[in-house]
C-alpha cells in the first residue's frame, strides 16, 4: 500500500489506487447502473450496493452486535446500533 493513486478520472480529476475503482467511479458521470436485482428490478451503480440490497430479499443479517446479539443486514446499521450501548 504505497498510497499512490495513478488512475485518474478524465471527467473530474479524482484519482484511484486501482483501475477497478476508477471503472466503478465512471458510473457517477454516465449514470449507468449495471447491477439489476432479479427480484424487484432495482438497479445499482455499485456491486456492493447491489449485494447489500439482495440481503433485503433473502433476510440475511450477517452483522451481529457483540453486546446484545441483535443482527443487521448492513454494517452501517450495526455501527449506528452500537451507540445505544455506550
Amino acid at each position: 500500500h504505497s498510497g499512490t493513486r495513478p488512475f485518474l478520472c478524465g471527467d473530474c480529476g479524482k484519482s484511484f489506487s486501482c483501475s477497478f475503482f476508477l471503472s466503478q467511479h465512471r458510473h457517477v458521470h454516465t449514470g449507468e447502473k449495471p447491477y439489476q436485482c432479479g427480484e424487484c428490478g432495482w438497479r445499482f451503480m455499485k456491486s456492493s450496493h447491489y449485494k447489500s440490497h439482495l440481503r433485503m430479499h433473502t433476510g440475511e443479517r450477517p452483522y451481529t452486535c457483540i453486546d446484545c446479539g441483535k443482527s443487521f443486514s448492513r454494517s452501517s446499521t450495526l455501527t449506528k446500533h452500537h451507540r445505544i450501548h455506550t
